[in-house]
């Protein structure tokens, strides 16, 4: 009887420390919360750019399917102007395409690019996607020539104060700057590195560009 006993304590005892462990082994799990993400394209539809276009659309399809349908996108074009062509859901492939072939289009008289309007309309749609709860992020798709009117171009020396304001309501903002040449690139990174930081920061020219979207999605928290 007594060996019965003792038999039964230490069963019980040993279920008991199984469960405790259990028990704190489940409670020290990090569970990732799904955050929704609000992505901003500006992509550069400049007659100067129209070789690489086709290619950049290509890509911003390839980056939307990878994106989670609850995820909300705008798309800018960047010419002379720049004003949002589409906004909705990344799976929204049909409305991506029409947006984007209707409002892309080839116009010899489109040769400025006005980058520097499109990010200024981009930080802005940053901040408001962020107080609809989205994890905002803006992704740059063109070769960053500063073409045409000054005031409408990227002012590098103060773009990187721009991007600390809008930092203060948007601590986990993410950019992207793909297809550009290697010499444009590394001014992004020179100016923009110190700010962002290289998690936050990604580059990548259109020899390397397969690579960047992984990059992306870990910078959006996925």
């Amino acid at each position: 009887m007594n060996k019965r006993l003792i038999t039964i304590g230490l069963l019980i005892l040993g279920i008991a420390i199984i469960g405790k462990l259990l028990f704190v082994a489940a409670k020290n799990i990090k569970v990732d919360d799904f955050h929704k993400a609000a992505v901003i394209f500006v992509i550069d539809s400049s007659a100067s750019n129209q070789k690489m276009l086709p290619d950049e659309i290509r890509y911003t399809k390839s980056l939307c399917s990878i994106l989670d349908p609850e995820d909300e996108i705008k798309i800018l074009k960047v010419s002379e102007e720049s004003y949002l062509i589409y906004e909705g859901s990344p799976s929204n492939t049909k409305g991506i395409t029409k947006a984007v072939e209707a409002f892309t289009q080839y116009n010899a008289k489109d040769y400025g690019t006005a980058y520097g309007q499109g990010l200024k309309k981009a930080l802005d749609h940053c901040l408001t996607m962020k107080k609809e709860g989205y994890v905002p992020a803006v992704v740059i798709i063109g070769d960053l020539e500063n073409e045409g009117a000054i005031e409408k171009q990227i002012n590098w020396n103060t773009l990187p104060d721009n991007i600390k304001s809008v930092q203060e309501y948007i601590p986990e903002l993410a950019m992207m700057f793909v297809y550009a040449h290697p010499e444009k690139l590394d001014l992004v990174k020179t100016k923009l590195n110190p700010v962002l930081g290289e998690k936050k920061l990604i580059v990548a020219n259109e020899t390397n560009v397969d690579k960047a979207n992984r990059r992306f999605l870990e910078a959006i928290g996925r």
